[in-house]
């Protein structure tokens, strides 16, 4: 196996020089301080606490709900507990304390019961709690109102993941598109970030009325600052889109690797280009998608993508802002699943990830016809399971392989079923050149898999296995001859 970056010279992976330069022209004067203008400084982006702030974290359910969802595939309160004390984690807050709280019902104003409030509020009060960390979707006058009931810093699930792909993002457009989701978060809780709501006076001198009230300034500032974002991020789409349309003109296959985050799709990455994307074992731990060219075994290239990792509840505005990026699963002939067979959870968190492709676009048809399903971390498992999930592996009628990218045991059996994928959509060719036609037959051992070759007095025989474009594009070679 071999690998290189694709699309430019820096082999860094991920954006170009080309990409870095057009985003720089497209954001002007402003460069990297675009996100931190007034606006920001006036207390919209990214909460302000500090790394290592005590922290309580809190899964609120509903017992209605909870015995509704009874049944395989349903995730225990403690397992939500652990995966929201996880991301808690992934921003370097000290958790001092965690809670699974059981609802009967919920209060429009607080969210929780009066009783519920003030037991946690003795444990915040009495543990020094900065930051309280809800594992549901707060509205704005809640969260307003638990701030003030508990005098401390509350987030609840989008804003948490939010403030972890702020962290994470090191690309240009990757800031991009967690500042869109920041600020389309925040509008909607402008009311809870000013207190001096008093209304200004319009006009000049002594003869002007009342004018706009702070907060519908502050809603005007931030509608002209996602509208300039999106204008941004259009720019960065159409790039995106003449990357792809070069891409076609040598068409390798793409490969994108989707999975749950902390599945294992960048150490799996690693391991089959020889790179060096960040690796480690929290949630987010890569943020900013990654493209190699890969030479499978049978010398065949392909495009290999490592795309953001998903997660349950994921925010609809990240959904919406990282849509450019996650357009590239689109594109991809083949969809590799890497699931976590360790995890106790991994059944939800598959439908989770099948959930998230599906709204980018992609149906039940196209899902089963592209997608091989990687089964890894198997080192994890007991000798029993381990044996277990084999044996699942082995009589799948879709393409499922057990691996660990750790060990690299399943590896070689997964580039297999990957080359055997790719192979259905190609196109079988018997084509006979003249022996002096030595470019073409070059162009077909380079872009193409020679099945068989005989050499006779008539020519050169070839029966060659071609992707349906490459096929298109040799036909347009020969006539040319």
């Amino acid at each position: 196996m071999s690998s290189h970056s694709v699309g430019g010279s820096d082999g860094s992976g991920g954006e170009t020089d080309d990409d870095d330069k057009m985003i720089d022209d497209a954001l002007g004067e402003d460069g990297d301080d675009f996100a931190r203008d007034d606006l920001a400084r006036e207390g919209y982006g990214h909460e302000d606490f500090a790394r290592g702030e005590r922290c309580l974290v809190i899964h609120p359910y509903l017992k209605s709900a909870a015995r509704k969802s009874d049944g395989a595939g349903a995730r225990a309160p403690e397992a939500r507990l652990a995966e929201i004390v996880g991301l808690a984690e992934a921003i370097e807050l000290n958790i001092v304390a965690t809670e699974v709280v059981a609802l009967s019902g919920l209060k429009p104003g607080t969210f929780f019961g009066k009783g519920t409030m003030e037991r946690l509020g003795t444990i915040i009060n009495g543990r020094d709690v900065g930051v309280v960390i809800i594992d549901t979707q707060l509205g704005p006058v809640q969260q307003r109102n638990l701030e003030r009931a508990w005098n401390c810093k509350v987030l609840d699930r989008t804003g948490i993941i939010l403030e972890i792909f702020g962290e994470r993002a090191r690309t240009k457009e990757g800031r991009l598109q967690v500042d869109l989701a920041h600020m389309t978060y925040q509008r909607s809780r402008l009311v809870r970030s000013w207190t001096h709501l008093e209304r200004q006076r319009g006009g000049a001198g002594f003869m002007g009325g009342p004018g706009e009230t702070q907060i519908e300034v502050d809603r005007r500032l931030i509608d002209q600052r996602i509208d300039k974002l999106k204008r941004l991020l259009k720019d960065v789409k159409r790039t995106r889109e003449l990357h792809r349309k070069a891409r076609r003109k040598v068409p390798y296959p793409i490969v994108a690797l989707v999975g749950y985050t902390n599945a294992g799709k960048s150490t799996l990455f690693n391991r089959l280009t020889s790179s060096d994307v960040f690796v480690k074992d929290q949630l987010f731990a890569t943020l900013d998608p990654t493209m190699r060219t890969l030479a499978l075994p049978s010398g065949k290239n392909i495009i290999l993508s490592d795309t953001v990792g998903f997660i349950s509840d994921l925010p609809h505005e990240l959904v919406e802002a990282f849509h450019a990026t996650l357009e590239e699963v689109l594109e991809a002939q083949v969809i590799v699943h890497v699931r976590d067979m360790s995890h106790p959870d991994t059944e939800a968190q598959k439908a989770d990830v099948d959930v998230v492709l599906k709204s980018l676009g992609l149906d039940d048809e196209k899902i089963s016809r592209t997608q091989i399903e990687v089964r890894n971390k198997c080192d994890l498992l007991d000798a029993e399971e381990h044996e277990l999930q084999s044996n699942i592996a082995r009589r799948a009628d879709s393409p499922v392989v057990l691996i660990s990218a750790v060990t690299g045991e399943g590896v070689d059996q997964f580039l297999n079923l990957l080359e055997g994928q790719l192979s259905q959509n190609e196109e079988t060719l018997s084509v006979v050149l003249k022996a002096h036609e030595g470019k073409l037959q070059s162009w077909l051992y380079t872009h193409g898999e020679v099945l068989d070759r005989v050499d006779d007095e008539h020519g050169v025989h070839l029966t060659v296995r071609l992707e349906p474009a490459n096929a298109r594009r040799f036909e347009q070679l020969q006539a040319k001859s």
